[in-house]
């Protein structure tokens, strides 16, 4: 465990608490050479801290009652590791990191706590075979006994603004995924581990509990000996992101051209504009673990829309800001050749817009607005929430007439969602117009992601609702939008669209969730995906929409047939793969036909998409051995001309089918075996006949290393 030469340190404010005692007894027996340290001495600047490899603060007791010593020492102990020297803090010496300069964030939860089962750390997938956990076979490494009261500091609704999160909290069989505790920190040359629960040394030296707090917490103090430093150096630059993509990129599950987070937690698309020849597409992104909450924007580019790379965090909640509790979603502008965002900033149960401005070109990095937020009241009439106190989020803005426009989403208590309109000179100053529209009741009752697009026959405005994307068509005039249709803008699980316009179309990203339980989410060590862009157009009075055209630069093998029929059974085809884009003109008169996808070659795995009783159902009733997600979905197409032309974009979990141009439905399946990857088509009770069927595999949108397509051709 230990190298014979390691010197250890172990800190102390005084007089030593039974806990301390047990940590310092234990840290002896195991580590060659042991001195104990003072906090004051440190301050004092009488202590010699590069006696030591590695330094080791395990404190109990609440930090308040050390006074200004804490701070006094910061200086040298900062130093220290910056020269070098490895850090560990536990319990509460977790909150020293202001007051020892390690990170100006602290744990925003602290106390004392008895469980009354096995407690102790859920380690992120993506560091599983890296220390600490390497000597582990699972994620969920219990070190505490039940019935002891343990002191712990953790973050939950806040993260370190410098540090990487290596694990959350599992107590017994319960997941705890929102109490991140186990923390590391790069200082310079040296390291700094926070490891704030479920390490009591002062109980049980025998079993389970002990055996693997002993093995944690002795390599964590040997690799900050060693000087190496726990997960991703900077996880939050380009490169520690991609150094992120880069060690999910074997999982069957993950997607190749869909754009996805380089791990951990993506949900809606945000800020999406094109800014000097780059596409820029920023997400709600939450560095903590692939589950919602603490959110900040995630930033990809692309030269063509085909090609994504990641850029380092965009927004990152600021301590003292508005947006201490996350950066929640917005949109991107821009103005007089500079871009700018605006989005919700949330903080206790009060969330407002705010706004950054571009602080270089490439669009790295943000200055926040000192002003924030940008609009301080919200309308009267507001719908709360049991997390918010007016639930208003969510910004679309453009410039016409001279003026600045921005919409806003939320919902008028007891009566429906609502967007809410304010226009602007100058992006500061907004002034509140009134509601652009407000909801039914059977719409429901609060409107998320508003958007405003100007069509080429009508304007389209589309709200997103908890469960759907409901588009309106109509007009915008005289301040109001003034419908004459709405329907669903995908009949399946996308959701929280956002467009970027360009001279003569509109594209859409959208976000397609996960459908799997945050266990199998957590282990995957990432969750969520954008749809691939969409471009939308109003053509006939009728909505269309369309794979954007880019997308075909993703084509590898290909193969044709024409007039292939198909009556009372099913044809495998001569193409196998999990990326893949298929193209199907169909005419039927069966009860049921379709095309077989993800298949096993004995069929136990497959998903059916189906042309059935007036709807296209995609069944998923036999996706997945692991069961997840097996109800199906499905579009009405009883009113769309035949032969249905089907296009479908399969990416190893993700499964997207335009109809006709005209209805879309996107949603997520989970094949488990890696023969899950055949095709066919199928008629029952009746005949199809494929009038034109195309298949073509397709490459990475990534630079992480693709899993190759497979064909017969």
């Amino acid at each position: 465990m230990f190298d014979p030469a390691v010197a250890v340190g172990f800190l102390h404010a005084g007089d030593l608490s039974a806990e301390q005692r047990a940590a310092l007894e234990w840290c002896e027996a195991v580590a060659p050479f042991v001195e104990t340290v003072s906090i004051p001495e440190i301050a004092a600047g009488t202590a010699d801290l590069d006696r030591y490899d590695v330094c080791w603060w395990h404190r109990a007791a609440p930090l308040e009652d050390l006074g200004a010593s804490t701070a006094d020492a910061g200086p040298a102990v900062r130093s220290y590791a910056e020269r070098g020297g490895g850090l560990l803090l536990s319990l509460r010496a977790l909150s020293a990191v202001d007051a020892l300069r390690i990170d100006p964030v602290v744990p925003d939860l602290t106390g004392v706590e008895e469980s009354g089962e096995p407690t102790g750390y859920l380690a992120k997938s993506i560091y599983a075979d890296d220390p600490p956990f390497a000597a582990f076979d699972d994620l969920r490494i219990h070190t505490c006994e039940p019935g002891h009261e343990v002191p712990y500091a953790r973050y939950e609704r806040v993260l370190p603004e410098r540090g990487e999160m290596l694990a959350a909290t599992v107590d017994g069989g319960m997941d705890r995924f929102h109490e991140p505790s186990l923390v590391s920190w790069a200082v310079g040359n040296g390291s700094v581990v926070g490891a704030g629960s479920a390490l009591a040394f002062d109980g049980p030296v025998d079993g389970t509990c002990a055996s693997n707090r002993s093995q944690l917490v002795g390599d964590l103090l040997a690799l900050l000996a060693e000087g190496d430093h726990p997960g991703i150096h900077d996880p939050r630059s380009a490169s520690g992101l991609t150094a992120m993509r880069e060690r999910l990129a074997g999982d069957p599950l993950r997607p190749q051209y869909h754009l996805t987070p380089p791990a951990n937690w993506l949900n809606d698309p945000n800020g999406i504009i094109e800014h000097d020849d780059r596409y820029h597409v920023f997400y709600q992104y939450n560095p903590a673990g692939p589950m919602h909450g603490t959110i900040h924007w995630g930033h990809a580019v692309s030269d063509d829309l085909v090609r994504w790379e990641d850029e380092p965090v965009a927004l990152t909640p600021s301590p003292d800001g508005p947006d201490r509790d996350g950066c929640w979603s917005g949109c991107a502008v821009e103005n007089d050749g500079t871009a700018t965002v605006f989005y919700t900033g949330g903080r206790g149960p009060v969330q407002l817009p705010c706004r950054a401005d571009a602080a270089n070109p490439d669009l790295s990095r943000w200055n926040k607005d000192p002003n924030n937020p940008v609009i301080e009241q919200v309308p009267e009439g507001v719908v709360g929430s049991d997390h918010w106190e007016a639930e208003f989020r969510d910004h679309c803005i453009w410039f016409s007439d001279g003026l600045w426009h921005h919409l806003i989403g939320s919902g008028l208590a007891d009566v429906g969602g609502a967007v809410f309109y304010y226009t602007s000179p100058d992006l500061r100053e907004w002034e509140y117009v009134g509601p652009l529209l407000v909801g039914d009741g059977e719409t429901g009752g609060m409107w998320e992601c508003p958007e405003l697009l100007e069509l080429d026959e009508r304007d389209l405005l589309h709200v997103s609702n908890y469960e759907d994307v409901i588009y309106f068509l109509g007009e915008f005039r005289e301040n109001e939008f003034h419908a004459d249709r709405r329907g669903l803008l995908d009949h399946g699980d996308l959701y929280a669209p956002q467009s970027l316009f360009g001279e003569e179309r509109y594209l859409t990203w959208g976000w397609i969730p996960e459908l799997r339980d945050e266990r199998a989410q957590w282990d995957a060590g990432w969750s969520g995906t954008l749809s691939i862009p969409r471009e939308l157009a109003v053509e006939d009075g009728q909505l269309r929409q369309r794979p954007a055209p880019e997308l075909e630069a993703l084509r590898r093998s290909h193969a044709r047939h024409v007039g292939l029929d198909v009556e009372d059974g099913s044809r495998k085809l001569d193409v196998r793969g999990r990326a893949i884009e298929l193209r199907a003109r169909v005419q039927t008169d069966a009860s049921e036909a379709g095309i077989g996808v993800f298949e096993s070659p004995d069929g136990v795995e497959r998903t059916r998409i189906g042309i059935e009783d007036g709807k296209l159902v995609v069944h998923r009733e036999d996706s997945s051995l692991a069961a997840s997600s097996v109800d199906p979905r499905e579009l009405p197409i009883d009113d769309l001309e035949r032969p249905l032309d089907l296009r479908v974009f399969l990416d190893d979990s993700v499964l997207e089918v335009f109809v006709n141009e005209r209805r879309t439905l996107s949603t997520r399946v989970y094949p488990t075996r890696p023969d899950s990857d055949g095709l066919s088509v199928h008629a029952h009770g009746g005949s199809a006949r494929f009038e034109e069927l195309e298949i073509w595999t397709l490459g990475s949108a990534w630079n992480a290393s693709e899993r190759g397509p497979t064909s017969n051709q």
